[in-house]
């Protein structure tokens, strides 16, 4: 298989079922939105020690590319792969997640700032990635139909972030940042 193809030297490329789109279309900001974040959470992974975590992180790099497929599918030319569906399990898979994250961590009662360990700083960028991938999925359902679970799964995979970042800093000893909101 051939890297480059040259089809797209004209700004444009091809959706699952065939429809060429430019390369500005929201379809593409969307799944390539998802690509970014994928590509951020193989930075982050590089961070951590613990295997529970790394473990959970690479089945999420795998649904993500589930998520891109059923993104890039043209479902009005051909039929969404089977493996493009974002189920209603995946999306309990991260509630569970942050479910014992939380339980391990201590109660927040203030905002907290992204940073502490280097690896806790990573998972806020793909935090932020995360809700910028959210953002571009939306606007494309504003067109085309997008599942529900896919939304909630991309949503929760957000607050999974935010709470993966707390437990990197408790893992690194690292005091958490949290905002001095008397902005003085």
């Amino acid at each position: 298989m051939k890297i480059y193809t040259k089809t797209g030297d004209k700004g444009t490329t091809s959706l699952v079922g065939g429809t060429r789109v430019p390369k500005t279309h929201i379809r593409l900001e969307a799944y390539g939105t998802v690509d970014e974040l994928n590509s951020n959470l193989g930075l982050l992974i590089t961070y951590l020690s613990d295997e529970r975590d790394k473990g959970f992180l690479q089945q999420v790099q795998d649904k993500l590319f589930a998520v891109g497929s059923h993104l890039a599918t043209d479902c009005e030319k051909t039929r969404l792969n089977e493996v493009s569906v974002i189920t209603p399990a995946l999306v309990q898979a991260i509630e569970q997640e942050i479910d014992y994250l939380d339980s391990i961590l201590p109660p927040l009662s203030s905002f907290v700032l992204p940073g502490g360990s280097r690896g806790a700083a990573v998972c806020h960028i793909c935090r932020t990635v995360c809700r910028r991938a959210e953002r571009r999925i939306l606007t494309l359902a504003d067109q085309v139909e997008v599942s529900p679970e896919l939304l909630a799964y991309v949503n929760r995979l957000s607050d999974y972030l935010f709470v993966l970042s707390r437990k990197i800093n408790m893992d690194e000893k690292k005091d958490e940042i949290f905002w001095n909101n008397s902005c003085k």
